[in-house]
């Protein structure tokens, strides 16, 4: 909504906007460029010209997207559904991802995953198990293990911690 008021306020006619992207119908001076880039700062968001940076944004909003909003367990395997989307080789998006990002696109996708699997412990309306099948792991004792992995602590203890810390509030 922001980007669509900002556009409108400088009179650009757009046929797309969505999540990290915008087709504007037609060019955009410096000018107009830089006033668009400005206001969109001001509401935590940036205009982004350079291809690479869009496609490392439009892997990590692949990936957010799987994990976190979709009720859908992905049929085809990660590499595959990211490189359908975006219509490049996997093993260039990987490349790239991992020089600009710093990190592998399988380390982030695992570090979403826990932090979803973090959420649905301290919601308490699903078991391990149901929370395995959910995110797609093989077993709950793969999830355990990427668990303790990433986090330092076991599932069990770390819904525990959540208890202990909501008991020594009610306390206070």
């Amino acid at each position: 909504m922001v980007v669509k008021s900002e556009l409108e306020k400088l009179g650009l006619h757009y046929s797309i906007v969505e999540l990290g992207e915008v087709e504007i119908k037609e060019s955009i001076d410096s000018v107009q460029k830089e006033i668009l880039n400005s206001a969109l700062k001001k509401s935590g968001l940036e205009l982004m010209d350079d291809k690479k940076n869009v496609l490392i944004e439009k892997i990590k909003n692949i990936i957010i997207e799987v994990v976190h909003y979709s009720e859908d367990d992905l049929k085809v395997n990660l590499s595959d559904h990211i490189s359908s989307k975006l219509g490049h080789d996997y093993t260039y998006l990987a490349n790239l991802f991992s020089d600009v990002v710093g990190t592998t696109i399988e380390k982030f996708f695992i570090s979403h995953k826990i932090e979803r699997v973090k959420e649905l412990l301290v919601y308490d309306e699903l078991s391990l198990t149901e929370i395995a099948y959910r995110m797609n792991y093989s077993s709950v004792a793969h999830l355990s293990n990427q668990f303790k992995k990433i986090t330092g602590l076991t599932p069990s203890h770390f819904k525990e911690l959540k208890h202990k810390r909501r008991t020594m509030l009610e306390n206070l």
